[in-house]
């Protein structure tokens, strides 16, 4: 598509021109970051498949702290997501 000539086009046509690349540039960005959390959420359930990498007779008061810790960022972002907990309206 070629460029609107600033000084010829009409600002009105400008602005709606603008606009409408600001709109393509916001969806794409939209459509990166939700296969950035897809790709994080999917290694996630891999991970979690596979019992965090830990042994059922490996199991320590260790593991337990850290599978809690990875709880509760999720939940904060679960709140978030959901408008649940310090996030409820």
């Amino acid at each position: 598509m070629t460029s609107l000539n600033p000084i010829t086009t009409p600002r009105h046509q400008l602005r709606a021109e603008k606009a409408r690349k600001n709109k393509e540039a916001a969806l794409a960005a939209f459509i990166g970051k939700k296969a950035e959390i897809d790709e994080m959420l999917a290694r996630l359930q891999t991970l979690s498949d596979d019992h965090f990498d830990c042994h059922p007779d490996e199991i320590s008061w260790g593991d337990v702290g850290t599978l809690g810790h990875y709880a509760s960022l999720l939940k904060r972002i679960t709140d978030s997501a959901f408008g649940e907990g310090e996030h409820a309206e």
